[in-house]
């Protein structure tokens, strides 16, 4: 997979959590109901301070690197310091070096066909702060999407 590493400065997410790990059978399906939650409960319509129409899927608190629990954070990117509604949570992504990867096709598919792929490869993972960047647009389908991985 191709990818190109970039300098990011800090970003202030927020959105909903929740902890989970890549042993858990129902993963998938504990981080797609945060995905139903987010919009479905209007969270995502109710933050304040957002920075733009992106959507993030951020991964922090790694327990021994993919080996053991994380969290898993649905939000967006908000100004630092904006006040937000319950049960809304903040979280800081780090500024440094990252692996940008840019993918197509349908957000499922698309995005756990790369993370599969990622386990893989041989990155010199920093194990902090991993997002996926939904870009703007109505087709699920065919959508792009921007995913980042620390890098030491």
């Amino acid at each position: 997979m191709d990818y190109e590493v970039v300098q990011l400065t800090e970003k202030q997410i927020a959105g909903l959590k929740i902890r989970t790990s890549n042993n858990d059978p129902q993963m998938g399906e504990k981080i797609g109901a945060t995905w139903q939650r987010f919009y479905g409960e209007g969270i995502e319509a109710a933050l304040t301070g957002r920075e733009n129409d992106k959507c993030i899927g951020l991964y922090s608190d790694y327990e021994n690197g993919v080996a053991d629990d994380y969290e898993v954070m649905v939000g967006c990117e908000v100004a630092a310091g904006a006040s937000q509604p319950q049960p809304v949570a903040t979280k800081t992504i780090a500024a440094g070096n990252y692996a940008k990867f840019i993918v197509h096709g349908d957000v499922q598919q698309a995005v756990g066909d790369f993370w599969m792929k990622l386990w893989g490869m041989e990155l010199d993972r920093k194990f902090g702060s991993d997002f996926e960047e939904y870009q703007p647009g109505e087709d699920m389908a065919n959508a792009e999407i921007h995913i980042y991985i620390s890098l030491n």
